[in-house]
């Protein structure tokens, strides 16, 4: 490509083009179970400008298109929420998620003093699973949404590694 890839803070020009990756990335979990009623698929323009004002959203970059982002906030209890990471599919299998995902977690540890990471996937959701796991989170709970629908909820210590070679 002879281009690389840089990540920085997202600002309310790259919403609609956030938004588009959004939609295309999450073709695939909707496929998965069945439910292309998810929230990443029905957002709107709006509320996810609403949710750059809030909190650290990222992108990553290559050239001046968007292919990549992942959100986060730190909770008053010390929680730092992460989620909506996606990679366009051309970009994946790269560390990317990985790159974007250890940005975010240094990006809240300078919100204040983090806890502990928090993040969701769903159940089928077998490569986000392993990409947490590799990066030191483990099923801390899991929620059933409905019948298709499992979340689990992973965690990871602050002080726990970035990046584990064997997960």
């Amino acid at each position: 490509m002879g281009m690389s890839v840089t990540i920085s803070a997202a600002d309310e020009q790259d919403a609609e083009q956030i938004l588009k990756l959004q939609y295309l990335c999450y073709q695939r979990e909707a496929e998965l179970y069945g439910d292309y009623t998810i929230e990443p698929l029905t957002q709107s323009l709006a509320a996810l400008k609403e949710e750059l004002t809030r909190g650290r959203v990222l992108v990553a970059r290559l050239g001046t298109e968007v292919v990549a982002s992942v959100r986060g906030s730190l909770d008053d209890e010390g929680v730092a929420h992460i989620g909506k990471l996606i990679v366009h599919p051309r970009m994946q299998r790269h560390g990317l998620g990985g790159r974007l995902l250890s940005a975010v977690e240094e990006q809240l540890r300078g919100d204040g003093e983090v806890q502990r990471f928090q993040l969701s996937t769903g159940h089928r959701s077998e490569h986000n699973m392993r990409l947490y796991r590799r990066h030191g989170y483990a099923p801390a709970g899991s929620q059933r949404i409905d019948d298709a629908l499992t979340l689990i909820t992973l965690t990871k210590d602050p002080e726990a590694p970035a990046f584990m070679a064997s997960a």
